[in-house]
């Protein structure tokens, strides 16, 4: 696709079916490497990332066959240790999930390199210690990950997570699996995603207590066997279909959504003035009065989702008040707000403060419901040209410019700047 072309000024309405969610996909691919029978998954979603793991699973021996209906059947009977190409793991961090799978009974040695993303650092430590946890050697060496186990298979043991991470539990929940023993996980992940992956993996034969609360407990078992499992709807999805009918005064009834999976997102939207609630078929939204601004911070589940926030910012461009977003996850989630043309069309005033995970972005709207006010000091030799300047209370005067080279200055009136205290 080379560009999207949007007719807007008429809102959201009638309703929209979600597909399965790429974030449960992922990781419950990579587990068809821990059975030497076939696993068969439903609701899979079409996507890059999809079709990169994919790649990924064929290095390694994987025979996977689209069915219909968005079926996919995983084949790793003939799997094998493999060194996968740089090319095709740099694409997406989801990579490293195949590393806990191939320490299984059969393979007991991996050499493995991890890829990159665009909006953070996505450290794979949490990765490596919980598998070092289960009694695996792992070394880095040149960018490459070596690990093995010491006998024939992972034993069971305490990872304690120094921080809540989906990948680092979807990792720790697969290499316990066939791990001889016990093992408990203290500060696992809850996001519906990994509760997704451990129904998979009770399916193939997995004994797991515990999933969606902060302690797991993963008896080992010797092997898994087929099974058939339906991926979740893609909670990221369901909620950026939400805030588009908010933003557009829509009336949108979504298909396959579950209002429990989006956590405090229900909450957030009601706040800011639309009406959310469970359907037979999905969920049910509709914005038909003024938008209120509303304060948010990103935290994982069952807090408000990263994924959101720049949905939820453009949403708050057209609410009146002001609205602080801190995130909390990832430290480059706010490269949208420089973008000069999304200025431009949304009349955004916005400010950043802080560096990296945990700085905080303000975006309002000006109280003549056109213009918004700027943000911090004036342009040298530009003065404020007669212009109001509405600045919210919590705002503060001492802010400054630090890099004057990012700041974009927008005919519609807004203006856009990198500030830190």
């Amino acid at each position: 696709m080379d560009r999207l072309v949007i007719r807007g000024g008429r809102p959201v309405e009638g309703s929209v079916q979600v597909r399965g969610a790429k974030n449960a996909a992922l990781p419950q691919i990579a587990a068809a490497l821990l059975s030497s029978e076939t696993l068969e998954l439903g609701n899979v979603p079409e996507g890059s990332d999809v079709t990169t793991m994919l790649a990924l699973m064929r290095e390694f021996g994987v025979v996977a066959t689209h069915g219909p209906g968005r079926t996919l059947v995983l084949d790793a009977r003939a799997s094998r240790n493999a060194q996968a190409p740089y090319d095709t793991v740099r694409r997406m961090r989801a990579g490293i999930l195949v590393l806990a799978p191939l320490l299984g009974p059969v393979r007991c040695r991996v050499r493995f390199t991890a890829g990159g993303c665009a909006i953070g650092a996505r450290p794979i430590d949490l990765h490596l210690k919980a598998l070092a946890a289960l009694g695996a050697d792992v070394e880095m060496d040149a960018g490459y990950i070596h690990a093995r186990t010491k006998g024939d298979r992972l034993q069971g043991g305490r990872i304690v997570l120094s921080s809540p991470s989906v990948g680092a539990t979807e990792t720790a929940l697969m290499a316990a699996t066939l791990a001889r023993g016990e093992t408990e996980i203290l500060n696992a992940a809850r996001e519906p995603e990994v509760c997704d992956l451990a129904l998979c993996l009770s399916a193939m034969g997995a004994s797991i207590e515990g999933a969606g609360t902060h302690r797991v407990l993963v008896q080992g078992v010797e092997t898994l066997h087929h099974a058939r499992h339906d991926l979740i709807t893609d909670r990221i999805e369901a909620g950026t279909y939400a805030i588009a009918a908010a933003i557009t005064g829509g009336h949108l009834e979504i298909l396959g959504a579950h209002l429990e999976h989006l956590g405090s997102v229900g909450a957030v939207l009601e706040s800011a003035g639309a009406r959310i609630w469970p359907t037979d078929r999905g969920l049910m939204i509709v914005r038909s009065g003024p938008l209120q601004a509303v304060d948010l911070t990103t935290e994982p589940y069952p807090g408000f989702p990263t994924d959101l926030q720049a949905q939820f910012m453009t949403l708050m461009t057209i609410a009146s008040g002001a609205s602080v977003i801190r995130e909390t996850v990832f430290e480059s989630r706010f490269m949208h707000v420089p973008e000069p043309r999304a200025a431009r069309r949304q009349h955004l005033a916005a400010r950043l403060d802080g560096p990296g995970a945990g700085r905080r972005a303000v975006a309002w709207r000006g109280s003549d419901g056109h213009r918004s006010a700027r943000v911090g000091e004036s342009r040298p030799g530009r003065p404020g040209r007669g212009r109001r300047n509405h600045r919210p209370p919590h705002l503060s005067s001492r802010s400054r410019l630090t890099n004057r080279s990012t700041a974009s200055w927008c005919s519609g009136g807004a203006d856009i700047r990198r500030v830190a205290r």
